[in-house]
């Protein structure tokens, strides 16, 4: 049966000699596996399960109202940049309950980006937390919802407590233009202390 896919569409080429695992993190309900799947050339993995009453008392709706699925393991996807450069996404589930299998997700990652609704910005600030914990370098990208409150960059800088260097940017996690830019204010982050470490 042809399921419509070509082989290139699963496998690697030959050319490439490099893979970089970046995570994609934020809170419940930020966008994450949407921002997987845009930017993925192929078809992303993803462990949603329909949300359900039992999970009602820990899984706040706020801002999300009509969430029916969430994720319980991770998203994945495969984004190939060059002939030789490939970037693994792993986009991490947001609740305070799923933290542990956080953890493990960064071993091994060279950078994050933090996905940030400004309509709750506060609950960046465990995910933030976290990445520094672990030492993890990463850059913030505010995912603009309809009917979310104007701030000025300063405002959403100051409130996230970013350092001055910390890459902050708006994306539309449904728009594969606006997060590939997203996605290249991290890699030239990551890149430029890079280039610091080794001066």
């Amino acid at each position: 049966m042809d399921s419509g896919h070509t082989s290139e569409e699963f496998y690697l080429r030959d050319s490439v000699r490099t893979a970089v695992k970046i995570l994609v993190v934020g809170h419940f309900g930020v966008g994450k596996t949407t921002f997987v799947g845009t930017l993925s050339e192929i078809t992303p993995l993803r462990t949603e399960e329909t949300m359900t009453q039992a999970g009602a008392h820990v899984d706040d709706l706020g801002g999300v109202p009509d969430k029916v699925t969430t994720t319980v393991a991770m998203d994945f996807g495969r984004l190939t940049l060059s002939e030789d450069l490939v970037l693994y996404l792993f986009g991490a589930p947001g609740q305070q309950r799923f933290m542990p299998l956080w953890r493990d997700l960064t071993r091994g990652a060279l950078g994050a980006l933090v996905l940030a609704d400004k309509r709750r910005l506060d609950h960046s600030f465990d995910v933030i937390g976290l990445l520094e914990e672990h030492g993890l370098p990463y850059a913030v990208a505010v995912n603009d919802f309809p009917g979310a409150p104007e701030f000025p960059a300063t405002e959403i800088r100051e409130a996230l407590d970013l350092l001055p260097e910390t890459p902050l940017v708006t994306c539309d996690a449904r728009d594969r233009t606006s997060s590939a830019e997203a996605l290249i204010s991290l890699a030239q982050y990551l890149l430029s202390r890079t280039v610091q470490e080794h001066a």
